[in-house]
């Protein structure tokens, strides 16, 4: 596995990294699958929802055996983690990048929280990604009915203060099912890009129209957050088993089926940021 930066190095040609989100094996295998049958590479995300569930090893370990039959760059990413102790946790047990997420805190102490982690990352190697602006939805069963686009001003002072690697923005994007068209601000997304150096990432990109994706790209976007499409192909796998075979109670046939769901819907994202090698 290598790390955020390493990973998104070269994105500034004109694609971007996919950022699947994760919950079990068969999560882990489809997106595998897929960057290796499109050469791509790929970031596997997980949040502190199914880390608790689970637990980091069974996880981490899950993804270390999946990297052993992958031939191209991944990486293992924390994402969405507002809780310190577990941002510090998942760092120490290998994960190779990791996003602390303190968007819902005021400007100083979002600033303060992401220097904390900044530091911690670079004592073993790896890189942050932070957020600045709020999204509405829900992410990690945690529900937001506020929103905040990103200011570019605010975007260069809170990368130059805290040191991170990446920093994901709020141009219009949410968590989880959209209510119509989302409409993107590329102008601000073309200001905050013309203000920080870092690699940008465009949380929320589920439901996104293909078009706007590929506008983002273009503007500056270098990986793109993808869980709810695969929690639906995940589950469409599966509804799809039952439909044709109500009795089927073979596991490997309904979860086989769940995991080239979720195979399928990463090769779709992969052709569309255009990261394949």
């Amino acid at each position: 596995m290598i790390n955020l930066k390493e990973i998104l190095d070269g994105t500034e040609k004109g694609y971007a990294v996919g950022n699947f989100n994760v919950h079990n094996l068969e999560y882990v295998q489809g997106v595998v699958e897929a960057a290796e049958e499109t050469q791509s590479p790929v970031i596997i995300a997980i949040t502190e929802r199914p880390l608790n569930y689970y637990g980091i090893d069974y996880l981490i370990n899950t993804v270390k055996a999946a990297e052993k039959n992958c031939s191209v760059p991944l990486c293992l990413h924390l994402d969405h983690g507002d809780n310190l102790d577990i941002v510090f946790k998942c760092i120490e047990a290998g994960f190779s990048s990791v996003m602390y997420d303190g968007s819902h805190l005021p400007i100083e102490e979002n600033i303060a929280n992401t220097k904390k982690v900044v530091e911690k990352a670079a004592e073993y190697g790896i890189y942050a990604e932070a957020e600045l602006g709020k999204l509405q939805g829900i992410e990690d069963g945690k529900e937001s009915t506020e929103s905040a686009l990103t200011d570019p001003e605010e975007a260069k002072r809170f990368v130059d203060e805290t040191g991170i690697a990446v920093l994901a923005v709020a141009v219009g994007t949410a968590h989880g099912f959209y209510d119509g068209e989302p409409k993107l601000d590329f102008e601000r997304l073309k200001a905050i890009r013309e203000k920080v150096e870092v690699p940008l990432v465009l949380h929320g990109g589920s439901g996104v129209p293909a078009k706007s994706v590929k506008k983002a790209i273009d503007i500056g976007i270098s990986k793109v957050n993808v869980g709810t499409e695969l929690k639906v192909a995940f589950n469409q796998g599966i509804k799809g088993v039952w439909e044709e075979n109500p009795d089927e109670i073979e596991c490997t046939a309904i979860m086989g089926a769940a995991r080239e769901g979720i195979k399928n819907k990463v090769i779709e994202k992969i052709d569309l940021f255009r990261s394949n090698l």
